[in-house]
């Protein structure tokens, strides 16, 4: 019995029922104590967003926040001092998975893939990402796509360069997965209307999915997480008690297993209603008054 008991445990995580809120309070401030592998890093206060300048001050405060928390941060651009996230997390010692955001502008996305290659050459990047979800958005043709990622690899031979896309997309573009040194898979069960109940083993499977289309090379979790509030997505329910049981069940699965995730994310941020709608603004660990959430 306790082999079988282990074995689906495995399949499905934490068995929550037998736990009172406050055990699970307890379990989730045990392993946010512990540390992540990673984190996607929020650099927008209120009344911010993509565009506007971001500025160094309020970088380094926000990562000393979560340095604590973390060996590891996501930046999701090069651009309007994004680029200085990488410099302070390595001054803070904290390893970086850096950015280009490629978008449907051909100016701002060679300042984008310009400022990623003089980060990685400057010493600031341990991983390189270029770009994020532009297949899911349809912004570039995939030919297109590949000549940023083949432009970077040749800049910066000697760092792992990757692209960062919904799970699936890697099983679709086989060209894409082969042009990548890792592959970076956004793993978002709430987003596919799943309840909480199975969001454990679902994400697996989506995790499972993406390994088998990288053939062998390191895949990567870049995205996953649960919001707090806002409105439902068909099966799956914002609160805090459900965005509780998915940081435990993935960070569990993270230190048993040692797959690399960057949790989303660490603070929120409200410039994301525009196209998530009110849930958008409710990803994060910490509010944005950059509080810690008490869950």
């Amino acid at each position: 019995m306790s082999v079988r008991a282990g074995r689906i445990k495995g399949l499905v995580g934490i068995d929550h029922a037998d736990k009172t809120k406050k055990g699970l309070q307890n379990l989730y401030k045990r392993l946010l104590k512990s540390g992540m592998h990673g984190l996607c890093f929020s650099p927008y206060e209120e009344g911010q967003g993509p565009g506007d300048h971001i500025s160094e001050e309020q970088i380094r405060r926000r990562m000393k926040i979560i340095k604590p928390y973390t060996k590891w941060i996501r930046s999701f651009s090069c651009t309007d001092g994004n680029e200085d996230i990488p410099r302070i997390a390595h001054e803070l010692g904290i390893k970086t998975m850096v950015g280009a955001w490629l978008g449907d502008d051909p100016d701002i996305n060679k300042r984008e893939i310009a400022n990623l290659i003089k980060l990685a050459k400057e010493g600031y990047v341990d991983i390189a990402a270029v770009g994020n979800e532009v297949m899911y958005r349809k912004d570039l043709s995939e030919d297109e796509l590949l000549s940023f990622i083949y432009q970077v690899k040749d800049a910066i031979p000697e760092i792992p360069v990757g692209y960062v896309d919904a799970y699936y997309e890697f099983s679709k573009r086989p060209k894409i997965t082969e042009a990548c040194d890792v592959i970076l898979a956004n793993c978002y069960p709430f987003w596919e209307g799943c309840s909480i109940e199975y969001s454990f083993i679902y994400m697996k499977e989506m995790y499972n999915q993406a390994v088998k289309a990288a053939n062998g090379k390191k895949v990567i979790i870049s995205e996953t997480g649960w919001p707090t509030m806002g409105a439902n997505f068909e099966g799956s329910y914002p609160s805090f008690e459900n965005a509780m049981k998915y940081f435990i069940n993935t960070q569990q699965w993270s230190k048993d297993d040692d797959i690399e995730i960057f949790y989303f994310s660490s603070f929120d941020e409200s410039w994301k209603v525009g196209s998530e709608g009110d849930v958008g603004a409710f990803w994060g660990l910490w509010d944005k008054d950059e509080k810690l959430k008490k869950f």
